[in-house]
């Protein structure tokens, strides 16, 4: 390829109710409303016990049943990670919007990351380098989502701006389906600048723009590539958009304007594999 140059779930306590405790660790009571950081959903924990993630608590409301219950239950005896049940009441008052569905991790924070380790990451693999970078994507539900599908699509990384962007919480991560406990996100204060270091890094830089003049199928990703999709009223900022080596868009056929920004997105990582594999990379 030649180069030219909204509103969140409010997060609440348990007020020192009967706890049914298994498992060791101190009897949990107000001081889990300092901490911490929700993950909330079945396979969210699971997969978060499975990567090894720092949990403190798996909390879990009475009553809920499930090969994948019994799975978790396992999993948190193995790693030592204290397992409480409590009544369905005590565990509305955690997560009152049902997308927990029954479940809770409870961590000291949000795993973290940065561009540096993203591309070290690549690097370590032996892979050609791929990382998806999300331009003010504020709908916890299409950030998951992207989340999610950049892991399945075997990229490296996600980067989002420090603002403007939806946080790592319990919607996101159920909407990842756990893939956050997988996945680096790394929150940079300038997108534009992250941009440029890519750059830097041999980079090619893909904007998805509905403006854009080539057809997603019609680049190529077979080197290192960095998919940048925007806001889903948006799109690209203008300096971003600026800063893409290639904007790209996706051919419509019916009577709607636009695909969902993470429908979008989820098409251009898997042409990016698709071209990898062909290549038997």
């Amino acid at each position: 390829m030649g180069r030219a140059k909204k509103t969140y779930p409010k997060r609440t306590s348990i007020g020192g109710g009967a706890l049914k405790r298994q498992g060791s660790g101190p009897r949990p009571g107000n001081e889990w409303a300092e901490q911490k950081f929700f993950i909330a959903g079945r396979n969210p924990v699971l997969e978060a016990l499975k990567a090894g993630t720092p949990l403190t608590r798996v909390i879990i409301a009475e009553e809920t049943r499930g090969a994948i219950l019994e799975t978790i239950r396992r999993l948190a005896a193995e790693k030592g990670v204290p397992l409480v049940e409590v009544t369905r009441g005590e565990f509305r008052q955690y997560e009152p919007h049902e997308i927990a569905q029954g479940v809770l991790g409870i961590a000291a924070e949000s795993r973290k990351s940065d561009l540096a380790s993203i591309l070290q990451l690549a690097d370590r693999r032996n892979e050609r380098r791929a990382i998806l970078l999300l331009d003010q994507i504020e709908d916890p539900h299409n950030f998951g989502a992207l989340v999610r599908t950049a892991e399945c699509a075997g990229f490296h990384g996600v980067i989002t701006p420090q603002h403007h962007s939806a946080p790592i919480s319990p919607g996101t991560i159920k909407a990842s389906a756990g893939a956050t406990a997988y996945m680096p996100i790394a929150a940079v204060p300038n997108l534009v600048q992250a941009i440029e270091t890519l750059k830097q890094h041999s980079f090619w830089i893909i904007g998805l723009d509905m403006s854009g003049s080539r057809s997603y199928t019609d680049v190529d990703y077979i080197g290192s590539v960095g998919v940048v999709v925007g806001n889903e009223g948006k799109g690209l900022r203008r300096l971003v958009r600026e800063h893409c080596d290639h904007l790209v868009s996706i051919p419509l056929y019916g009577k709607i304007g636009s695909l969902n920004a993470s429908v979008a997105g989820a098409l251009v990582m898997y042409e990016v594999r698709r071209q990898r594999s062909s290549t038997h990379s």
